[in-house]
């Protein structure tokens, strides 16, 4: 393989390197593997091409339209991976790392796109929460909506992932109709670069939608607006430096952190050796030392274990971290390869140095250390190394500082109150987890130690199985935390999209919120003249469209009837006295279910029809008792359209149950999958 160019992707064609290229060298052999320079880039020219023509371009398509272009992508990112991998070695990645590093982004785009058709809707913006009536006559209200922002994402991305790192930003950037410009650490970038040039052959991408700089990004942060948003992953120094510049202060730039993260695992009282817990604690540290050789940012940093199992959990995590094989990534033998370089080495080395002033070496010996495959002087190999620290009450270095390598402190306490108070020493982290079996510790930590970390796992002999462990970033959840960690909040299913949208109160009439929302409001118009909504097809039905059914009186013989018939005889229904004693009844009355199938029979057209199927009902409230010869009859309006695909689309209604006096008894929404 030869040297790699690093040419940049910027404004719809890739720009050679410019002068002063930078050598970057691979961290098995140490030898130059790529060169890249960003000199000569006009980056007002990057912003302008993100904002007017990759911006427009997205946010002329739906979430869905988006969320099919996503998948389209992962699945062809996902078909022609193998390069990636055989690339991903040079990062010093085993197969294992690079599965984390590679699935774990394409993985991410699927969840995203999935979760792009499943919870947002076929259009350009999502309402958030319900319809706030402002004025007593229903003449004037307020509705929260979500928009695209109309800049630029400016992803910072760290070198320990150049794929997922990616990925894992520009999933719900691009979901959200917002353009990408992609800065990788440029240690790795060669990584990145591969992955774009993939995605760039696609063809799948709308111009402009994604941009990568692999090196300096010159000016770029200085000419950014309040519409632009940079979401930054490294440490917590550069993102200082980054977040206080005057630039992005004076034009409220929306800067997202994820930086230095002190992740503790806390082995809990109840896990004594050879317990199930015990060994598992033993094994999840164990892999989260050694994974990407310890560079990731959820790693395990500090092991907290109760006093009297320190000496027996140290014992055993040597005894298991003597069994990893370190050495060249390629080899099937090979437990761990090398850091990201040889500057990555010399950080990591000094740090342990720095942190050895308080606790003791227990296992790692970089001069006894055997790599299988490879040359440890020309590589950045380092051994897995295990320090104790016996008294982290005084300790200060332990709790502040990160050596982001294959590095873990074990630390002991006294109680559970103490383990929360050296867990919350760490200022804030992307992580915590808890090995126990006892749900009153598991509490004690929950309360005591939540607020300071954006996960908490618990894990026990039940979920060993099915945990994805401690160091794994979902895409459904949070990844981020408070205080050190950053403050930051990316990924967590559709709030990741969310960072990259404005929410925006809208007022008027629920008239005109209605047209330029597409969801029907209460007190808005309403057409009910034939034909029957449900004889209408998905693409004529119009939103407005109701039906108001007769009457229909509800007997006692009614209600002893679906008693008898649902075996539902709740003594509300059945005995007068008792349910005259209930103080939310005035005497015997229906069932709130009869009233649901009773409203069903007054509106349901019974004919094949558009209608295909009911699909549900939400957000059902039963307002007011119906009583023996009270009647009811039942408003149906189309609320709102979601297209599914080409043969169906999902249909809300508003569905009111009012008794002979026009007071409601029962509000709901039903859920229909009717045909196009």
């Amino acid at each position: 393989m030869g040297i790699i160019e690093l040419d940049s992707f910027v404004s719809g064609r890739w720009h050679p390197i410019g002068p002063n290229e930078r050598e970057i060298r691979s961290a098995v052999s140490g030898d130059v593997i790529a060169i890249g320079s960003t000199a000569g880039i006009d980056f007002g020219e990057v912003l302008s091409h993100a904002r007017g023509i990759g911006g427009a371009a997205l946010r002329a398509l739906t979430f869905h339209d988006r969320a099919s272009i996503l998948k389209a992508l992962a699945l062809h990112l996902n078909a022609n991976r193998e390069p990636l991998y055989a690339l991903s070695t040079e990062t010093g990645a085993t197969k294992t790392d690079s599965m984390v590093d590679i699935d774990g982004g394409i993985g991410t785009m699927f969840v995203y796109a999935s979760k792009g058709k499943r919870e947002l809707p076929n259009a350009r913006h999502v309402i958030d929460g319900a319809y706030e009536p402002l004025a007593r006559d229903g003449s004037f209200g307020g509705q929260h909506v979500y928009t695209s922002r109309q800049g630029a994402a400016i992803h910072i991305n760290a070198f320990n992932f150049p794929v997922w790192g990616m990925l894992e930003k520009f999933a719900p950037t691009f979901l959200a109709g917002v353009p990408s410009v992609v800065k990788p650490a440029t240690d790795t970038a060669y990584l990145t670069h591969a992955c774009v040039k993939l995605m760039m052959e696609s063809g799948l991408l709308p111009d402009g939608a994604l941009q990568l700089v692999p090196g300096s990004a010159g000016d770029l942060l200085d000419q950014l607006t309040f519409e632009d948003v940079v979401a930054f992953t490294g440490s917590a120094d550069t993102a200082h430096i980054i977040s206080s510049s005057d630039h992005l202060r004076r034009n409220n730039v929306r800067f997202m952190a994820e930086t230095d993260s002190l992740n503790a695992t806390i082995l809990g009282p109840d896990a004594v050796p050879a317990s199930p817990e015990f060994d598992l604690c033993v094994k999840e540290v164990t892999r989260e030392m050694t994974v990407k050789a310890g560079q990731k940012c959820t790693a395990i940093r500090r092991t907290i274990v109760p006093e009297a199992h320190q000496s027996a959990f140290i014992d055993a995590l040597s005894a298991r971290l003597a069994k990893v094989q370190v050495g060249h990534p390629g080899l099937e033998t090979t437990r761990m390869g090398a850091l990201a370089g040889q500057r990555q080495r010399s950080d990591v080395l000094s740090t342990v140095e720095a942190l050895e002033k308080e606790a003791t070496r227990v296992y790692g010996d970089f001069d006894t250390l055997m790599v299988d495959g490879a040359d440890k002087q020309k590589g950045a190999f380092v051994s897995p190394i295990l320090l104790h620290c016996e008294d982290p009450d005084a300790a200060t270095a332990v709790h502040e500082m990160e050596a982001f390598g294959p590095v873990s402190t074990i630390m002991p306490y006294k109680d559970v109150d103490h383990a929360v108070e050296l867990t919350n020493r760490g200022g804030g982290s992307l992580v915590a987890s808890v090995f126990t079996h006892d749900a009153d510790a598991a509490s004690a930590f929950l309360f005591g130690s939540a607020s300071l970390h954006g996960r908490m796992l618990f894990l026990d002999r039940d979920t060993a199985k099915g945990s994805t462990g401690h160091g794994s970033p979902m895409p459904h959840l949070v990844h981020g935390g408070p205080g050190r960690a950053g403050g930051g909040e990316e990924l967590g299913g559709i709030r990741g999209v969310m960072h990259y949208m404005q929410r925006t109160a809208l007022q008027g009439s629920p008239d005109m919120l209605t047209k330029v929302t597409g969801r029907w409001l209460p007190g808005a118009q309403t057409e009910a003249e034939p034909p029957h909504p449900f004889r209408l097809s998905f693409t004529e039905l119009e939103i407005g469209k109701t039906i108001h059914t007769e009457p229909r009186t509800i007997t006692l013989e009614d209600i002893e009837h679906f008693a008898e018939f649902t075996g539902d005889t709740f003594y509300a229904h059945m005995d007068e006295e008792a349910a005259s004693a209930n103080p939310f009844f005035p005497g015997r009355v229906a069932h709130g279910y009869l009233i649901l199938s009773f409203a069903a029979g007054l509106f349901v057209d019974p004919a094949p029809g558009p209608v295909l199927a009911n699909y549900g009902l939400d957000n059902l409230r039963f307002l007011k008792p119906v009583s023996p010869g009270d009647t009811i009859k039942v408003r149906l309006t189309a609320m709102e359209k979601k297209k599914r695909n080409d043969e169906h689309g999902e249909v809300r209604w508003n569905v009111e149950a009012t008794n002979q006096d026009d007071e409601p008894v029962a509000q709901y929404e039903l859920l229909t999958m009717n045909a196009m």
